[in-house]
């Protein structure tokens, strides 16, 4: 089986002792490409330099939503960063709400979300999209942003109607971790009734690390237990799963 994770952290600090057995454990369970997220410059260029050193992995660049801070001539940076042939999308991207509450702030969060999307279009690449706790306001603006736009929700947490318009203009849902926890609450049910060509796998290591190893620092390698409770829902192998995902992965990101 060929599995892509199509979102991970790898630059973290967390791999900073055991890089090369991360990614080599990743290979040894079928995990042959690896999509390391940027979330502020630092850690976009973190991401390009991780992705021209390994053949398997490959880099997004983008300013997360808690760093918008850090916003002077980032839209020129990215630009230079996104020259290399290993980045394939602007990300990690989005709003988070969940934190922020102050309204102001959250429209300095839309404004530079506005941005990069349109530096997407601009460059002809995908986005990957952090939605918390702003469900309205992000399709909203995807919806608005939509023509000549592609990309993942990543770490879906919205609901199924959400999901049905997000497929609309032509974008996939990532499903991590959460999805075989006990408390999944929805997410089962929309995996279930959504198109399987809109699903992507994904870790988002090092965080939400899946069942059996929940409590752990999360890996690549576990990609395929997700991959096992996609399977379990959609009543097929494992192995399907895998051709259908790694599929959809390399048609939104060219690789």
């Amino acid at each position: 089986m060929e599995f892509v994770d199509t979102h991970a952290h790898l630059q973290d600090d967390a791999y900073k002792d055991d890089l090369a057995e991360t990614i080599a454990r990743a290979k040894a369970a079928g995990v042959n490409k690896i999509i390391t997220m940027g979330d502020n410059i630092v850690n976009s260029r973190l991401a390009v330099d991780l992705a021209e050193k390994y053949e398997e992995i490959y880099a997004a660049v983008g300013l997360h939503p808690e760093n918008i801070d850090e916003n002077e001539n980032y839209l020129d940076e990215l630009k230079e960063l996104a020259k290399s042939k290993k980045v394939v999308a602007i990300g990690e991207i989005g709003l988070d709400y969940y934190w922020e509450k102050d309204l102001a702030r959250q429209g300095l969060q839309q404004k530079i979300f506005r941005e990069q999307l349109q530096l997407a279009k601009e460059l002809n690449l995908p986005v990957c999209v952090h939605d918390r706790d702003a469900h309205g306001d992000t399709l909203r603006i995807l919806k608005e942003e939509s023509e000549n736009l592609r990309g993942v929700c990543h770490c879906f947490s919205g609901s199924y109607e959400m999901a049905t318009e997000l497929f609309k203009i032509g974008f996939y849902i990532g499903v991590d971790g959460p999805l075989t926890f006990k408390n999944a609450a929805k997410l089962p049910e929309i995996v279930k009734n959504s198109p399987k060509n809109r699903i992507l796998l994904e870790t988002d290591s090092p965080y939400l690390t899946p069942a059996p190893h929940r409590g752990k620092r999360n890996e690549p390698s576990y990609i395929p237990h997700i991959a096992r409770k996609v399977a379990e829902i959609w009543k097929i192998d494992a192995d399907e799963v895998a051709r259908i995902t790694t599929d959809n992965a390399k048609e939104l990101y060219n690789i």
